[in-house]
Order: structure tokens, then sequence, then C-alpha cells
């Protein structure tokens, strides 16, 4: 991409990514043969292209001169100025590229990539008789005796996994506790969380930062903001306030 950007002397660079629904994002107009952005629609009714922003930015610094001293967007607000100055090109990415802005396709996310660890540098991922599938466990975490982790799981710095913990399709992020024979699926752990003994969480539960899932409980998905304490069971997917 920097060779790209170098190459076509232009102002900035972005990089797209082909789509096979494009009126779900916002589309970059572009000259195939060099690059040159020409517009940007937003979730287009009609095809006016298959390429959308894939979020990777290269900028010379006089793109600097163009953002105002007040909250700007870069994508709705500079960029159009700099493709109507011509000065704006787009590179399309050569390799995979996904949106995991929603938890489920964070999972979903999270499985492709520990696939492609799989596949490329198999020696970052976890072994042992107590992993399934692909794992990725980070050095400072603490995983106890008689657990089954995996497939599909990732654990963060600092997490302490208690004994006889279950954990398959789901992240535990930094700094959480898992007490022992709790069982989480298909799911996010945020981070400095704790789960207590015995309890259950599945089907896409979110927890926020500092969560504190109390023992035996049940959570059959939603989304629990940060900061909470968890007494009850959670028995359809909501908000915890």
């Amino acid at each position: 991409m920097i060779n790209f950007h170098k190459a076509h002397g232009g102002e900035a660079s972005i990089m797209v990514t082909k789509v096979d629904e494009p009126s779900k994002y916002g589309v970059v107009v572009m000259e195939e043969a060099t690059g040159k952005v020409e517009k940007f629609v937003e979730k287009p009714k009609i095809f006016v292209g298959n390429k959308i922003n894939a979020g990777i930015y290269l900028l010379n610094p006089s793109v600097l001169d163009r953002i105002q001293l007040r909250p700007t967007s870069i994508e709705k607000e500079v960029f159009p100025k700099i493709a109507a100055a011509q000065k704006l090109f787009a590179m399309v990415l050569p390799g995979f590229w996904m949106d995991i802005g929603q938890p489920r396709d964070y999972i979903t996310g999270l499985r492709l990539y520990l696939d492609a660890l799989r596949k490329n540098t198999s020696s970052k991922l976890s072994s042992g008789s107590h992993i399934f599938g692909n794992v990725l466990v980070h050095e400072t975490a603490v995983i106890g005796e008689g657990c089954l982790i995996g497939p599909d799981v990732a654990i963060g710095p600092g997490c302490v996994v208690e004994a006889g913990v279950r954990l398959s399709r789901c992240t535990v992020m930094r700094g959480a506790r898992i007490k022992k024979h709790a069982c989480i699926s298909s799911s996010i752990i945020g981070w400095h969380c704790t789960v207590g003994q015995w309890a259950r969480v599945e089907n896409m539960t979110i927890l926020g930062e500092d969560v504190h899932v109390c023992d035996e409980i049940y959570s059959n998905g939603g989304v629990v903001l940060p900061h909470k304490e968890i007494k009850s069971n959670i028995l359809k997917p909501d908000i915890v306030m």
C-alpha cells in the first residue's frame, strides 16, 4: 500500500474491499484502472459498485490542514473533499475482510482468525489434553485443572480460569476470572469480569467491563452494561441496565 501511495502521487490512499451486498455499506466509486476515487455513495439502492472502505488509510501531512478544530468525520467530511480535488485513491485489499461490529459477527470473525492461525502460524495456538480445536491463550493467563477449552476460544492477559471450567466459541478479555465449573459458550466476557461457580453463560451473552455474575446464575443471551452484578437468571436476550 505504501508503494501504491507513493506511485499515484495523490494526497491520501484508502484500502477498500469487495463485498457481496454493497447496499449495506457506503460504497467507494472509483476508476478501476488507476484507483482514483470519484465519490462515495451511502447504502445505495441501485448498484454503483461493490467496493467499500476497509478502514486502513495512508495520508500525507497536508490532510491535517483539511481538518477543522472541531469533531470531524474524516470519512464523511474530509475524504469527499480530497476526492473532489482528484487526490484520493483506493487500493483493493488483497486479503480477507469482514465487519465484526456486532457480537455475533465478532464470534464468527474470531473463529476465522483462529483458523487462519492454525494454517499459517499454528505455534501461536495452545495445545494440551484440555484443549479442543483452535484456542488462543495469553501467556499470563492461568488455567486450572480439569478444564475443557475449545473450540474457537481466546483468553486474554491476566485471566484466571479455575478448575473444571468449560469454554467454547467465546472470548474472555483481560483480567477476567471464571470460577470453578462455570460453563461459557458463544459469548463475550468483558475486561475484569467475574463469572461465578457453576454459572452458565451462553447464547450470545455480552458482559461489559467489570460485570460480576453470581454463583449458579444462568444467562441465555443479552447485553449487560459495565459495572453490574447479576444476581438473577437472564432467561431471554435483553439489555441489563
